[in-house]
């Protein structure tokens, strides 16, 4: 079964990519916290198809539809999108929340398709269909029995993080209101250009600046604004430009390349984590780890680590804090306080126009090439939000559980 986060907070999905939805039913959000559609729709336009001229060109409205765990006294704010089914002659109809406050009962929304073109994937399917290289195609066939969906890779497809983003912005809202606590992300490497420019050092530096150690909204503003500048997610302006052009010639070429991208949680709470079995470590690394394409995940500083000695990498701890972050804001599985620190690597697309060796699902081999599709050049482009919506589930999950540690009598009366 597949369920991101945990026993307390947690997100499940369904729907395939051509499917004719994505439904989404968020557990565990405590109740009081005022959410808009809207709120949840900021995310999902970073993420939708076509948001960036050097991604897919697959165009996606997703547009969000909360269908349940909300309610306020004010009707007006429940008035929300009408949805219809249309069954022969007869229409069903109904009206959408908007927006009103969480309930502490599941939270449903629904993301139609639009975009669809099932027939670009003819090429793929039967038994005797063509298989992509670097795809599912043939592991799903067979694990399914035969019974896989190839139309854009179905469940395996990256329009099913739809159902994280969704999660993670109700979570990221809920850890704002009540920690300050904001997600942001940078893609720091495309093929071999790298950016001088990090993420997770800007931010550490303006933490050691503030008084309390804790970032204002403004200055998360401010660090989301220069991120945004450009027609991809970085701080480096120069690197940005690079970056596009190699991605642009890259497409050009009928080829994809890999990418890194730094994702950063700032203003966590501390103490929150388990030390092993159920370590926010261990967590993080597996929902960062486990998305579509990624093939490397790393934690503070890395794999720059194994040349270091101890009395290089240990961060000194003075009164106020500690002094440095090379443990990426985890210790034994437990939040220090110090940012969330994590780099992400992603493989290069796997679907390619260029000729490449392979077999039909029947283990025939072929020289395959690609007949039809809409793919994204470089899988990072568009991967930050989802990076940021799963960091944010898991540690909505592992605040709840550290508060379920603090038990009031006054939370059990009724009369």
């Amino acid at each position: 079964m597949e369920i991101l986060g945990g026993s307390l907070f947690s997100v499940a999905g369904a729907g395939e990519s051509h499917g004719p939805a994505v439904t989404t039913i968020v557990f565990g959000c405590p109740p009081g916290l005022k959410l808009s559609r809207v709120s949840v729709q900021q995310y999902l336009d970073r993420r939708r198809p076509g948001s960036s001229k050097l991604g897919t060109p697959r165009r996606e409205g997703d547009k969000v539809v909360l269908l349940s765990g909300v309610y306020s006294e004010d009707h007006e704010m429940l008035k929300g999108p009408e949805i219809s089914v249309a069954l022969g002659d007869e229409e069903i109809s109904s009206r959408a929340y908007e927006e009103g406050f969480t309930t502490g009962e599941p939270i449903a929304a629904v993301v139609l398709s639009e975009a669809k073109r099932s027939g670009d994937y003819d090429q793929l399917a039967g038994a005797r269909g063509d298989v992509r290289p670097g795809h599912t195609d043939l592991v799903k066939h067979y694990k399914a029995r035969g019974f896989a969906d190839p139309r854009g890779g179905g469940r395996s497809s990256y329009r099913s993080t739809l159902s994280d983003v969704i999660g993670g912005s109700i979570a990221r809202i809920y850890l704002r209101e009540h920690f300050g606590t904001a997600f942001l992300s940078s893609i720091c490497q495309v093929g071999e250009l790298k950016s001088p420019v990090s993420l997770s050092d800007h931010l550490e530096e303006l933490v050691s600046a503030a008084a309390d150690r804790w970032l204002t909204a403004t200055q998360i503003e401010a660090v989301e604004s220069r991120l945004s500048a450009g027609e991809i997610r970085t701080l480096d302006a120069e690197f940005c430009m690079g970056a596009a052009e190699l991605i642009g010639s890259t497409r050009k070429q009928g080829d994809s390349i890999g990418a890194a991208v730094e994702v950063v949680g700032v203003n966590v709470p501390p103490l929150i984590g388990e030390p092993l079995y159920h370590s926010l470590k261990l967590r993080l690394m597996g929902v960062l780890g486990g998305l579509h394409a990624v093939q490397s995940c790393e934690l503070g500083s890395g794999g720059e680590v194994v040349g270091r000695r101890g009395s290089e990498n240990n961060d000194a701890i003075r009164r106020p804090g500690y002094q440095g972050n090379h443990h990426g804001g985890l210790l034994g599985g437990v939040t220090t306080g110090m940012p969330l620190v994590f780099r992400v690597g992603f493989k290069p697309t796997a679907s390619i126009l260029l000729p490449q060796q392979s077999v039909r699902k029947d283990l025939e081999e072929i020289e395959f090439k690609l007949q039809k599709g809409r793919h994204d050049p470089c899988v990072g482009v568009r991967a930050g939000v989802t990076l940021e919506s799963r960091m944010a589930i898991e540690v909505m999950d592992a605040a709840l559980a550290h508060q379920s540690r603090q038990l009031s009598a006054d939370n059990f009366r009724l009369f």
